[in-house]
């Protein structure tokens, strides 16, 4: 099931999906855990995602017959990963659709000021060519998804649609004001970002509690 906040922001509330979140959000999920979770909860946001994915009917023969099904229309799917959490949600995407071209940018926070700063990128072609999902497990300021989105659409992408897993409501308002044409969907919409721009009550940093690190 998904709740439409507005045009804009879609939260999949499905039960198995917050079941999952919940697993996330524990400080005890070990790391291992944590990564098949965000593995498996990346399969069900995919399936909301692409819901409205173009297909055409082709030609093919079942062991008993020759009819007509659907596939998938047009240029591959893009999914594009903010690096590196954001691979937690791509390996998972990927493996439903493993057609679908891939991308990464690499972006951090500056712990200082809270501005990302881009040290990797690597697109396929013709974006516009293609419906691109932009994929990040937090959504906290909003810097990171608006910077790697801008950079997407000066490749020439033209449909995109943003996923995560958690967003802050100051995230997600920076992110429509930048990127109104771009839908979001997400597992959660948080309470708020504290002091330390940490989403509360949020999962922590999910790149550390995927890896292990600090």
């Amino acid at each position: 099931m998904v709740s439409k906040t507005n045009a804009s922001v879609e939260v999949v509330d499905h039960p198995l999906v917050q079941h999952k979140l919940n697993i996330l959000r524990d400080r005890n999920t070990a790391s291992a855990e944590f990564r098949q979770v965000l593995y498996e909860i990346s399969h069900l946001l995919a399936y909301e995602v692409c819901r409205d994915l173009k297909t055409e009917n082709v030609e093919i023969e079942t062991p008993l017959e020759t009819t007509t099904g659907p596939k998938l229309a047009g240029k591959e799917l893009c999914l594009i990963s903010i690096l590196r959490a954001g691979n937690g949600l791509l390996d998972g995407m990927l493996n439903l659709i493993p057609s679908a071209q891939v991308g990464h940018i690499g972006l951090y926070r500056d712990p200082d000021t809270n501005i990302p700063v881009e040290y990797y990128l690597k697109l396929p072609d013709r974006l516009n060519e293609r419906q691109c999902i932009v994929v990040d497990p937090m959504l906290a300021t909003g810097g990171s998804a608006v910077a790697a989105v801008h950079r997407v659409k000066q490749a020439g992408a033209e449909r995109i649609k943003f996923v995560c897993v958690v967003a802050a409501p100051e995230g997600l308002e920076a992110f429509n004001s930048a990127h109104p044409d771009v839908p979001v969907v997400t597992a959660a919409i948080d309470r708020a970002l504290d002091e330390d721009a940490y989403i509360r009550p949020g999962l922590g940093d999910a790149g550390d509690r995927m890896f292990g690190t600090r």
